[in-house]
């Protein structure tokens, strides 16, 4: 009796493969499940069904991947290459097989899902907007093995394929259909009947054509490799993500075979980038875990009060997971514009007409605030003043539902000054997001002392049905995020009084891995932002920030110089991009020597902030800050997280000071 694949024969003797692994949220090819299916071949060899079709037995999901715990006991080249040549020899065994085959897809078919669905001779994807069909292996600093790196540019041509290999993007079933990945996207009412008729009609397997098709030959692979090479040098630095490199040179060199190198494949999977994002993978499992037990069977109604950039968008995000949003500001002049930016981040994320209207339709506009009583999430995003915030407050208290939760998204004021005006303070929570809303993965959920349990369960349990990652952490000063970027910026901006360019700065720390360099995220977010956050955070620490400004940022600011919105900040901005002072783009200077020197400096007051939050217990452990700071800032992953990464240093580079200066522009990236 099959463990993990049932199998079922329909009367129109076609056979139905289930896969369906109970113990886990998502199917996953670990090597039982592989073997099983190697079994279920064997039996086919002998006794072949009149057709074959593979599909889910789990309504979450097709299949999501490999099983990534199983990547952890791979400590040998041997067992890299045994890994890699289980499935690449069976998904080619089953390519083979003379009866028609089927992957019907519906939800996530990601990494060896969708090599085992490229292995099939005819794909179908219901087109729901949880389907996702991509091979994301190099967001763990892996390849494509099982086949993808072959079969892939063969189906689409070798440009789609690479540019999917290369980033890990995915595609939903509409653009997999045009893109050629599948045969047929279709409505899930119909989607059994179109695969009993596509796997038994006969036709021949899809391949690319015309162009796509000559650029996946031996003459013409060195001209599309360059240009992939060329376009993977603009995101990563090959040091940094080997991954990457090796994906367009097993395509190019190897058709797609990476067992013909076994030592370029080893090479890649146990190089500390690889072993540091399986970290990261798991750092992120670990998140999402934390809002597991609180998550809700259905969506509820969301009240946001402040129709501001984060309120705003904290309503269309919600309005775009499935929640029924109420918005609420003094009249409809001050919503108007959230509603707006809601319309473009719905439109550009949803394609069907009638779920485009549905989501508008679920948020609405309530300057009254009529949606109090009902809500059963209520959210504060006004303006940074403890006043008005209390003031709100009692307003909330008294017409909230006693179930409901009510949360602020203060980015640095403390938990136990707000909740100071309730009846109940029990009751507030922090639910603290950063901006952009829409881009940015992690959630602090805040707590102080007496904060209800079922409070913060409830809150965290709201964060994973918005799609988000929840980070408990304790009300303190900047809490957790912006506690760590404060004195980074600060140390940044102290160089430039030193007497190094902006350019320079930014550069040795987009060159350490950092998406951006701290002077160019506080000209994006606005100096007058950041120094009013962290006048904030430095007066809930009792420091006096004026002893401490960096001279480059109150002259700025007193000159009305406030970054990007002006026009000009630590550089000039036109048409949104940034310049240096003669008008062409800014580029950094300095020695690669001279900027490792440069981003430890830097680096070091953010690792030493992290490190006493870790001691105070304003996050429970070093992992949980790493995880809080690489999805909080973009911090590079391929570090495993700065706690990791500095205690994996050599001894020889020395240790961050135990007290850093901390009153500093807070991370204006949040709200």
């Amino acid at each position: 009796m099959n463990t993990f694949w049932r199998l079922e024969t329909c009367s129109k003797g076609i056979t139905w493969a289930s896969l369906n692994v109970e113990e886990a949220s998502l199917n996953k090819l670990s090597a039982e499940v592989l073997d099983e299916f190697r079994q279920m071949l064997d039996t086919f060899d002998t006794t072949p069904p009149k057709a074959l079709v593979l599909q889910s037995g789990k309504s979450s999901g097709f299949i999501a991947g490999a099983d990534i715990e199983e990547f952890k006991s791979l400590d040998s080249a041997q067992k890299v290459q045994g890994l890699i040549a289980r499935g690449w020899h069976l998904f080619n065994r089953f390519a083979k097989v003379p009866y028609p085959t089927l992957a019907l897809i519906r939800g996530v078919c990601l990494g060896g899902g969708l090599e085992l669905s490229l292995a099939c001779r005819y794909r179908i994807a219901v087109d729901h907007p949880s389907t996702k069909l991509g091979l994301p292996e190099v967001m763990l600093g892996i390849l494509p093995g099982w086949g993808g790196m072959k079969r892939l540019p063969e189906l689409v041509g070798p440009q789609l394929a690479l540019d999917m290999m290369l980033t890990g993007k995915s595609l939903d079933a509409r653009r997999a259909k045009k893109a050629g990945l599948v045969d047929l996207a279709v409505a899930e009412r119909v989607a059994r009947l179109s695969a009993e008729q596509l796997v038994l009609s006969g036709q021949p397997r899809a391949r690319a054509t015309g162009l796509k098709a000559l650029l996946n030959q031996p003459l013409l692979r060195p001209l599309v490799a360059r240009m992939a090479r060329k376009q993977a040098m603009a995101k990563a630095r090959p040091e940094h993500y080997p991954a990457p490199f090796a994906i367009i040179d097993t395509w190019e060199k190897a058709d797609g075979d990476s067992l013909k190198d076994p030592s370029l494949l080893a090479g890649i999977v146990s190089t500390p980038t690889a072993l540091n994002l399986v970290r990261v993978f798991f750092l992120q499992e670990r998140l999402k875990g934390i809002g597991k037990a609180g998550r809700s069977t259905e969506k509820g109604h969301l009240h946001v009060v402040g129709a501001g950039t984060m309120g705003g968008d904290i309503a269309a995000w919600a309005a775009l997971r499935g929640f029924q949003v109420t918005l609420q500001d003094q009249d409809l002049s001050r919503i108007a514009p959230a509603f707006a930016r809601a319309h473009t981040l719905f439109s550009r994320r949803i394609r069907d007409p009638y779920l485009l209207k549905q989501a508008k339709d679920r948020l609405q506009a309530d300057p009254q605030g009529h949606g109090i009583r009902k809500a059963t999430v209520i959210i504060e995003a006004i303006f940074e003043n403890l006043d008005a915030k209390q003031d709100l407050f009692r307003r909330l208290e008294a017409e909230a539902s006693p179930q409901a939760i009510l949360a602020t998204n203060t980015s640095s004021l403390r938990l136990e000054d707000i909740r100071d005006c309730l009846k109940q303070p029990e009751r507030l929570v922090g639910i603290h997001f950063f901006n952009p809303v829409a881009q940015m993965p992690l959630v602090e959920v805040i707590h102080a002392q007496g904060t209800r349990e079922d409070c913060l369960k409830a809150a965290t349990g709201f964060v994973r049905d918005l799609d988000k990652l929840p980070l408990p952490v304790k009300s303190a000063p900047g809490f957790l995020v912006n506690a760590v970027l404060a004195p980074y910026m600060l140390a940044a901006m102290r160089q430039v009084d030193a007497g190094l360019s902006a350019a320079s700065i930014d550069a040795a720390m987009t060159r350490f891995g950092m998406p951006m360099g701290p002077l160019e995220l506080a000209d994006t977010v606005g100096l007058d932002i950041a120094l009013a956050a962290g006048s904030t955070i430095a007066q809930a620490r009792g420091e006096d920030l004026s002893l401490t400004m960096p001279l480059c940022l109150k002259s700025r600011v007193d000159a009305k110089q406030l970054g990007k919105k002006t026009g000009q900040g630590f550089y000039l901005w036109k048409d949104g991009k940034r310049e240096d002072a003669n008008g062409s783009k800014a580029a950094g200077a300095g020695t690669s020597g001279s900027q490792e020197a440069l981003a430890l400096t830097l680096i070091e007051p953010l690792i030493a902030a992290a490190q006493e939050l870790v001691r105070q217990g304003v996050v429970d452990d070093a992992d949980l800050a790493d995880a809080g700071i690489i999805f909080g800032t973009g911090f590079a992953p391929f570090r495993g997280g700065p706690l990791h990464w500095w205690s994996s240093q050599s001894s020889g580079q020395g240790q961050p000071a135990a007290k850093t200066e901390t009153a500093a522009p807070a991370q204006a990236a949040s709200s």
